[in-house]
């Protein structure tokens, strides 16, 4: 079924707008050798984070089941003003408790980004579309994360402060913002066009296709009564976990252990998102032709390998060439990213439909943050006092007992469709 033309332009806004919460957000990760070089330690640069990474959680659920009721529209341009001057507000801070503070406010505001754009996805597409749309979508936070390390990296690199850097992020975010002001609109009624159907087949039932919930009580049941919804979050909480540790730590480690300048490491930790950005374009195929569907398979085809890589990063690599280094850095985007897209994408629109996306996509996000917690100050402290070595040995462990739990889902699901056919 082809796309029609407000489709084409919704699914633009709404990747456009979320790549930019992303300048306003790796903008931490970038400068973090540079606040290291003012006398900050990695575990106090990890303690921003990891306190950024609750907060984002808790945001999860909250602003994914406010999201729900209000609509998405409103939250997705909410958060971008907000973010966009929080991230001013950084830049004119200094000391540990402000800088903590105010990052946890930018991250906060951020938290409804993707649960209002999964909003109005779920309103704009049908089922039968949600896998290419998704995919699309998805690639917002992997190719937004890389364009806003090779700008914000060539920035440092032209002699700008940290703070300087921050500026140019929160302005760049606010003419994003402007255009998805002028572009996004929240259903297909607001255009004249009739609205699409949504999944029946979620927690909600047939009563999925109505857009805003009754009561909060009668919104989370379902969710809590899903087995499978549950063991969804298990899988976002291991693979957060991954993606937070390589998104915050890749310039501090292509530093350390690579040899490369602060600005060279900047842009060059933009070869994870990269990669993952690839890699939700091959695990999304390949779930939806080879696999039927089951994506549960792919998340363990994928994972691991993916363990292994980390395995080498911790070991053999400690002793390679800088190419090699990049070359594991680039393969753990692959292998990583391409399962962790279906958890808060495709999968929580078939679980929660039009009613109920924001807050399925919320609470999967927010479980899977809160073990992203660990990739700020416990690994940090990890990485500091035992070496790079421990640090990616105990992410192997983490991609393994993913990948276990990725199996026990896909028996489930398995057992579930056979009960489903037909004696």
């Amino acid at each position: 079924m082809r796309w029609n033309r407000w489709q084409c332009l919704t699914l633009l806004a709404l990747t456009v707008g979320y790549a930019g919460y992303y300048v306003c957000r790796s903008n931490l990760s970038i400068a973090s050798p540079l606040l290291q070089q003012e006398g900050f330690t990695k575990a106090q640069v990890g303690s921003i984070a990891s306190a950024g990474v609750l907060t984002y959680a808790i945001g999860k659920i909250l602003n994914g089941v406010l999201g729900d009721f209000i609509g998405g529209r409103v939250m997705f341009l909410l958060a971008i003003a907000a973010s966009a001057i929080a991230t001013v507000a950084f830049g004119f801070s200094s000391g540990l408790i402000a800088f903590t503070v105010i990052w946890c406010i930018n991250r906060f505001v951020q938290s409804a980004g993707w649960g209002a754009a999964m909003k109005i996805t779920g309103n704009w597409f049908t089922p039968e579309q949600y896998g290419r749309a998704v995919g699309i979508l998805s690639l917002s936070y992997l190719f937004g994360d890389v364009a806003a390390r090779l700008i914000l990296g060539r920035v440092i690199r032209e002699g700008a402060t940290w703070q300087e850097m921050f500026f140019v992020a929160a302005g760049i975010l606010g003419a994003i913002g402007l255009f998805v002001l002028v572009v996004l609109r929240n259903r297909p009624q607001d255009v004249g066009l009739e609205p699409v159907v949504a999944s029946t087949t979620g927690v909600f039932g047939a009563e999925g296709d109505c857009e805003r919930p009754d009561s909060l009580l009668g919104h989370l049941a379902p969710f809590l009564r899903s087995v499978s919804f549950w063991f969804v979050c298990l899988l976002s909480f291991g693979l957060t976990l991954i993606r937070e540790t390589f998104n915050l730590w890749t310039p501090t480690y292509l530093v350390e252990a690579a040899g490369l300048s602060n600005s060279r490491a900047a842009e060059a930790s933009a070869l994870f998102p990269f990669f993952g950005g690839l890699s939700v374009i091959a695990a999304g195929y390949l779930s939806d032709t080879v696999a039927k569907g089951r994506r549960a398979g792919v998340i363990c085809l994928f994972l691991i390998p993916g363990a292994i890589v980390m395995t080498l990063l911790g070991t053999v690599a400690q002793d390679s060439s800088t190419a090699v280094k990049l070359v594991l850095v680039s393969a753990a985007g692959f292998l990583i990213i391409g399962p962790y897209s279906f958890l808060a994408g495709s999968i929580s629109l078939d679980i929660g439909s039009k009613r109920g996306v924001a807050t399925s996509a919320g609470i999967v996000d927010a479980v899977g943050y809160l073990a992203g917690i660990l990739s700020g100050r416990y690994v940090g402290t990890l990485a500091q006092d035992h070496g790079w070595t421990h640090a990616f040995g105990f992410l192997a462990i983490v991609a393994l007992l993913s990948a276990v739990a990725a199996a026990a889902y896909w028996v489930i699901q398995e057992r579930s469709k056979r009960r489903a056919e037909p004696q």
